[in-house]
């Protein structure tokens, strides 16, 4: 994957275009390929401070500039400014004209040609640490050079911007080619280690950095960052440079020795990949959002912004961590969430700043059930399933008993409902203020499908542990949601389901939700119903990025998702289109007719893998606009949309080798 200067000359596209590289703790380090930031979330090194939360941006980035001294020493040096920064109506400097490529396989390396002098740049962030790898090599200088370095920071919660003040600053000490600073009394700690270079101290407030992403939502969106000085490395031709940024200590350490480690980690998860590009780049992918939380592991929803969620965590398991047989961190984030289970039910997430967790969540709990089954198919780790079974069991029982935001089992007909007044519960859970735009309340068709599935899986392992009593209980219970939902909730006029069941209302609104009733590891249609339904979808959602989350002709249809935020959230679930429901769109084309489907879904996955060079460059975003050109949208990199998309292409043994991707 390369873009040459056709592309790179063009600063809205290279702007358009955010690399990310996480550190397996939650933090990271990103921005766009021009090198000028457009969120206020990019940053050289924002750190979890608190794994996988409180992310705060530790150092925004390195203005680098390269000076070549003239013969005539009279004569003024030259200066190549390789920085590119938007301001109030100018791009400074613009660096990005020097830009001749730009790669991204293991690493994102960026290659330089300033007036015959060519440079390339390495970014790489650590596993396991709060550190960014900033690596120059002079492949070409006819001279010797100066490369200099002026650290911008910013030392604030990721959410906030910082603004020019008498507080930050003024502390520092620099020794033996490493810098150390404390920016905000009480704060963490900041290394840079810089081998060979010189400090000059400058400090100095620099006005008005503008994140365009940000003012195009509506947000905040100028910023002021501090330095406090430049360093200065001189460099020749063949001379390669390691820089290490770190809230750890670096003394004794070699950026390239760190470099050689995190190379090789990433060498052996895309080993068995290298014959297809594609994959190897899901793969890759995938690993950025495993991460920490205390001593067992986690999932970050998606990059910038999210943190641990359950409903995506169980949802995206499977692509991310089983698929690519990284199974004893799949257990080990089984057993995070199991450790959370409060009256039956998951977090939905767990906030910033390491709060409780919060529990506004009606199917995270059902897609639990989902991921253990699956957990156990690609290992036969019985003795896991037996020992969640008390967990399992509690969670069933809580839904019959009801339990948070009248979330309970209708015994009349064995479906499961839930809702309350200015709370979100389904996946569908854009909230602005008390506006719950989509409340969905009753009994909504995936969560039933899950609900299903989840007695199914039940029946399933007390059959595996060899208690054949309980399985008929499960499978009793299981028969009559199967009758209740085919009863209530097929659409004879429209051919396909409702969305939802609210006493006597049926909302019709056409929404992929009911693929879950194809998808899931035990189907609730079959025959003529299933076929319709798919075909229903097909015509009316179905986009080269995934199904709309609403079809076209609604009235509530809303084709962009732009705007401030009560736009945007305004548009969240009404015709935007999801990456991850990709998954169940595919496994609904096998469900259907597996001799059929597989062209159709070769070519849909090979189409959508060129959106791996669109955005997040080498992963996927979380949305797309409903209308053509289907714009990418929300995060850059979601773990539940890359997971879906590798499960699919693995597990049903998909083709996309001729892919150009």
């Amino acid at each position: 994957m390369n873009f040459d200067k056709t592309v790179l000359s063009d600063f809205d596209a290279a702007r358009g275009m955010e690399w990310i590289e996480s550190n397996g703790l939650g933090g990271y380090a990103s921005s766009t390929v021009s090198g000028a930031h457009s969120r206020k979330y990019h940053g050289l090194l924002v750190a979890a401070l608190n794994p996988p939360v409180e992310k705060t941006v530790m150092l925004s980035k390195l203005e680098e500039t390269i000076v070549v001294d003239q013969p005539d020493a009279s004569v003024p040096s030259v200066r190549y400014e390789l920085s590119s920064n938007q301001y109030p109506g100018v791009v400074h400097p613009t660096g990005y004209s020097y830009l001749e490529k730009f790669s991204r396989d293991l690493f994102p390396e960026f290659y330089y040609n300033c007036g015959g002098i060519k440079l390339k740049k390495t970014i790489a962030a650590v596993n396991g640490e709060n550190t960014t790898l900033v690596l120059y090599e002079v492949l070409d200088a006819f001279s010797s050079i100066v490369l200099e370095l002026v650290p911008l920071a910013s030392a604030r919660d990721y959410h906030h911007l910082s603004y020019a003040n008498d507080t930050i600053g003024g502390h520092y000490l620099f020794d033996k080619g490493i810098f150390r600073t404390v920016n905000y009394p009480g704060g963490t700690e900041l290394f840079i280690s810089v081998p060979g270079a010189d400090f000059k101290e400058g400090q100095a407030w620099y006005y008005n950095f503008e994140y365009v992403a940000e003012r195009e939502r509506g947000l905040e969106f100028k910023e002021d960052l501090y330095s406090q000085g430049r360093f200065s490395v001189r460099l020749a031709s063949g001379d390669k440079l390691g820089i290490i940024v770190s809230t750890s200590e670096p003394e004794g350490r070699s950026a390239w020795k760190l470099f050689a480690l995190e190379k090789k980690r990433r060498e052996k998860l895309a080993k068995n990949y290298y014959d297809n590009r594609s994959l190897k780049r899901l793969v890759l992918a995938a690993d950025q959002f495993v991460v920490r939380r205390g001593k067992l592991t986690t999932i970050i929803a998606g990059y910038h912004w999210f943190a641990d969620w359950g409903r995506d965590t169980m949802i995206s398991l499977t692509g991310l961590c089983l698929v690519t047989r990284r199974f004893e961190e799949a257990k080990e984030i089984i057993l995070q969430f199991a450790k959370y289970v409060s009256e039956g039910m998951l977090p939905n997430r767990f906030p910033d700043n390491g709060e409780q967790p919060e529990y506004n969540t009606i199917d995270a709990s059902l897609w639990f059930f989902h991921a253990i089954r699956n957990y156990y198919l690609y290992t036969r780790d019985v003795a896991l399933v037996k020992s969640l079974l008390p967990i399992l069991d509690s969670i069933i029982i809580s839904h019959y008993h009801g339990t948070r935001y009248n979330i309970k089992v209708d015994p009349h007909d064995e479906l499961l409902s839930g809702g309350a007044d200015k709370v979100q519960l389904t996946w569908m859970d854009a909230k602005v203020g008390d506006w719950v735009v989509t409340p969905r309340r009753g009994k909504v068709v995936e969560i039933n499908a899950l609900w299903y599935n989840a007695l199914r899986s039940m029946e399933y392992f007390y059959d595996l542990v060899q208690k054949p009593k309980k399985a008929k209980v499960y499978e009793g219970k299981a028969g009559r949601v199967y009758e209740s939902f085919n009863r209530e909730f097929w659409n004879e006029n429209g051919n396909y389901l409702y969305d939802y069941i609210d006493g006597d209302y049926r909302c019709a609104d056409l929404r992929p939700n009911q693929l879950y009733a194809l998808s899931l590891s035990y189907p609730l249609l079959a025959g003529y119903r299933a076929k319709c339904l798919l075909q229903i979808i097909t015509q009316n959602l179905l986009t080269p990025r995934g199904p709309r989350s609403l079809n076209e002709g609604n009235e509530q249809y809303q084709p962009h998702y732009v705007g401030d935020i009560w736009k945007r959230d305004g548009s969240y679930h009404q015709g935007t289109v999801w990456s991850f429901l990709l998954g169940p769109y595919v496994d609904a084309l096998f469900y259907v007719d597996e001799e059929a489907a597989r062209d159709p879904a070769i070519r849909l996955i090979k189409e959508f893998l060129n959106h791996l060079d669109e955005a997040g460059i080498g992963t996927i975003s979380e949305i797309f606009d409903g209308a053509y050109p289907h714009a990418p949208r929300g995060c850059i990199s979601q773990a539940w949309g890359v997971g879906e998309v590798l499960r699919v292409i693995v597990e049903h043994s998909l083709d996309i080798s001729e892919s150009n991707n």
